[in-house]
Formats: structure tokens, sequence, C-alpha cells
């Protein structure tokens, strides 16, 4: 297991630096520089803004410099923002972003394994179809749009939540369900189709002819191996969950990380641009590392086998 936990390690340091790399020279590749639309700045200024950014360097020295940001941590000052560092940004955005990632994550999960659950035990029948058809509008409707109907009639029409702004438990509702929905209903497909197949194996033959109580035989038996390939799935549902974030922050005015991205690059922002992709980067590639942990402990034949390869 110790040399499997090191290839990964090294290989989530190669994703990081390609990931760095491509979106460094990307950002660079575009004609022009931030401060071309500073209509009230002349052009000396500009130059003087340029050299104080480094940005009248050679393209490889810009990259070296950033590598260097990136190692330390450091991410200088914001272009647009001059006021504020990229640190302290992310400082302020992260703990919201998080906040309502994790609210989102938990909601989906719990809510998708019990309706996989339900799907599964109740297989042809009404509440089966009943849960798998939310599950194919919660999957085919993008979250910005159903984000913009939950507001028209939730707080527009009915007024019985309050949209925008990040001041209150109630806050949370809206964006928590224009996000989770997408994620809760994939999780739910899976479990419904992994149960249906658990529930067909030998050993749960044997368990039901041992008189063992149903709930025994679910959540003892049934769902650990059924909720394999919920696990091998959670690391691109988180990833999709945080970049969700994004959009869905602009929408209800969330003092988010999203807000501060969103914003960089209309104003190329090179830094924050970099901050905030360097940051969620990281965060994703330790979830998908902390995802593979899990279906290794949660499946012996895969913890044996890295043991055994290691």
């Amino acid at each position: 297991m110790t040399g499997y936990i090191m290839k990964r390690l090294i290989a989530m340091i190669i994703t990081l630096w390609f990931i760095i790399t491509l979106t460094f020279f990307l950002m660079h590749s575009i004609p022009g520089s931030p401060f071309n639309e500073e209509r009230n700045t002349s052009e000396a200024v500009q130059r003087n803004l340029e050299k104080f950014y480094h940005l009248d360097e050679p393209l490889y020295v810009q990259y070296g410099m950033y590598l260097k940001s990136v190692v330390t941590f450091d991410f200088g000052p914001s272009i647009k923002k001059s006021s504020q560092t990229v640190n302290e940004m992310l400082g302020r955005g992260f703990p919201v972003s998080f906040e309502l990632g994790i609210v989102t994550l938990i909601v989906a999960v719990f809510s998708g394994i019990a309706l996989g659950i339900i799907a599964a035990l109740r297989h042809n029948g009404f509440i089966d179809y009943l849960a798998m058809t939310i599950a194919v509008l919660g999957i085919s409707v993008p979250n910005f749009v159903l984000a913009t109907l939950l507001i028209q009639q939730l707080a527009v029409n009915l007024a019985i939540l309050p949209v925008a702004t990040w001041s209150s438990p109630k806050h949370m509702i809206l964006p928590t369900l224009a996000l989770a929905t997408g994620p809760m209903a994939i999780i739910a497909r899976l479990t419904r189709s992994s149960m249906l197949e658990v529930l067909t194996q030998d050993y749960i033959k044997t368990a039901k002819a041992k008189g063992l109580s149903p709930v025994k035989i679910v959540f003892k038996h049934a769902l650990r191996n059924a909720l394999l390939p919920v696990v091998t799935v959670l690391g691109s549902l988180a990833a999709s969950i945080l970049t969700g974030t994004f959009v869905i922050e602009k929408i209800f005015a969330i003092p988010g990380m999203g807000k501060y991205f969103v914003e960089s690059i209309n104003t190329r922002d090179y830094p924050v641009i970099m901050g905030t992709t360097v940051f969620y980067s990281s965060i994703l590639i330790i979830m998908l590392f902390l995802v593979d942990i899990a279906y290794g402990i949660l499946d012996p034949r895969i913890k044996l086998h890295k043991k055994e390869a290691s």
C-alpha cells in the first residue's frame, strides 16, 4: 500500500504541473494585456504596470517565476484589485465555496443513495419509476437552468426562500438544491443498478435463508458492495460540484471563489486566474486520491493486490 500511495503522490504532482503549465500558456496566448482596456491610462503608465507585474519579461521567465510562486504558495497581488493579494482573496472566498461544496456533496450522496436503495427494493414498481424519472430530470437539466427556475418559483413567486448573498442557513437551500440535483441523480441510478445486481448474489440468498431481517441484509451485506461504483465516481462528482459553484455563486451572488474566478477571466487578472486554478486543481487531485484510497478500503481484494504489488 505504501508503494501505491507514493506512486499516486508522484502522479498527482505531475498532473498538477501539467494543469499549471497548460493554464499558463493558454492564458498568455490571448493577444493583448490586462491593461489594454484601461482607457484612462496612458501608454507609459501601462508599460510601468506591465513592468511591475513582470508582464514585459519573456514568457519563459514569467513561467519560471510563476512556478516559484506556486511552490511557495504566494501568488502576489491582484492586477485589477492591487490593494488585495490573491492569497487574501482565496482566504475569504474558499471557506464560503468549501461550505457550499461540502453541504452539496453530503446532500447529493445521502439523498442519492437513499433514492437508489428505495428504487432497487421497489423494482419495477411505481416508486422505482418515480425515482428514476426524478433522476433523469436531474441529469438532464443543467444546474444554472435549475437555479433560475428555483429562484423564479421559490424566491420570487412564492417568496418562501431568500435569494442572493450568504448571511444565513436559509440562503444555502436554493444554491445547494441547484448544485446537488445532478450528482444526486447520478448516484441514485448507480446505487439502484448496483443494488439490483448485488441482491441477486448467492450470499444475499443465503442471508435470506438464515432468516436475517431485510434491514440487516440491505445495510450490512448488500450496501457495502453496492457502494463501490458510487465511490468510484465520487471524485468526478466532487469535481463537477466544485466547478459548478463558479456559475451558481455568480447567479446567487455568493461571495465565494467562483465570484473572483469569473471576474478575473472577464478582466484578464492573471494572478487571480492562476491562483484559483492551482488552488482548485490541488483540491480536486487530492479528492481523487482519497477516493482511490477509500475504494481500496471498501474492496479488500484491491487493498490486498496493492499490498502485494508494493
